[in-house]
């Protein structure tokens, strides 16, 4: 599979180990309500709502605090006001991130990423200096339980997948943004449930990085996904499999 980013497996293991923890509830809450600010309450309407509600679902979030959300989000209750703002810069090796925040305090924000950036050997860039190698794609997740691997294969790419990847923990599908939705409703028609499905930014060339320069990188991205603000870290910084082990 082109463009596989092991911080992207590090982070979907990661995401698991806190699937408790607050701070998951804490960035699908914010989702639910900018989605909800920027497209309306009503998913059916709302793309990128039905995408925040079924990562609400999939982490287990009580179906009362997602109808609260989407209400403050959609001016219906009182709530706090949100703005998402990126933010671009390059890691250790000359690695490209994205960093997608949603904060009430931008001021907070902006300081607390370039202090992770600055402490980690990356730097800040300008707006669009690295978004542009960045692609959008739909990524969906299965666990290699849910049925043979070729059988799998075969119903996404016979149905509109781009790619299938069996490499790692789990099977990963991925497809177009504007395929993803009916997709994913396709395979739940299907009583296929996916362990994750999101919109993400992919990098389309990626950069190995390895001994000093891995192990920074690596601290530099686990840093900034630790930030209150942040909802999502994007890279094509690519690691070996055998150090990042070690990292």
């Amino acid at each position: 599979m082109s463009g596989h980013s092991k911080w992207a497996t590090t982070k979907r293991k990661k995401a698991r180990i806190d699937q408790a923890r607050a701070k998951v509830f804490n960035r699908i809450i914010r989702e639910l309500t900018v989605a909800a600010r920027a497209g309306g309450s009503d998913p059916d309407a709302n793309p990128r709502l039905r995408a925040a509600i079924l990562k609400a679902k999939a982490a287990n979030m009580p179906a009362k605090n997602i109808e609260t959300n989407i209400a403050k989000g959609a001016g219906e209750l009182e709530g706090v006001q949100y703005l998402e703002i990126t933010y671009e810069g390059y890691g250790p090796g000359g690695t490209a991130i994205l960093v997608d925040t949603v904060t009430d305090n931008k001021v907070r924000t902006v300081a607390e990423v370039r202090h992770a950036f600055s402490k980690h050997g990356g730097n800040m860039g300008e707006a669009g200096s690295v978004a542009w190698m960045f692609k959008t794609k739909g990524i969906i997740t299965f666990p290699k339980s849910v049925m043979a691997e070729e059988a799998l294969f075969e119903l996404a790419l016979d149905n509109g997948a781009d790619d299938f990847d069996a490499s790692g923990e789990d099977y990963e599908i991925r497809v177009e943004p504007e395929k993803f939705h009916a997709f994913v409703e396709f395979l739940q028609s299907k009583k296929l449930e996916p362990a994750s499905a999101e919109l993400v930014k992919v990098a389309e060339n990626m950069i190995k990085v390895t001994g000093a320069d891995a192990e920074r990188a690596m601290a530099l991205l686990e840093m900034l996904d630790d930030l209150d603000d942040v909802q999502n870290v994007h890279t094509n910084a690519e690691f070996d499999p055998e150090e990042l082990e070690n990292l």
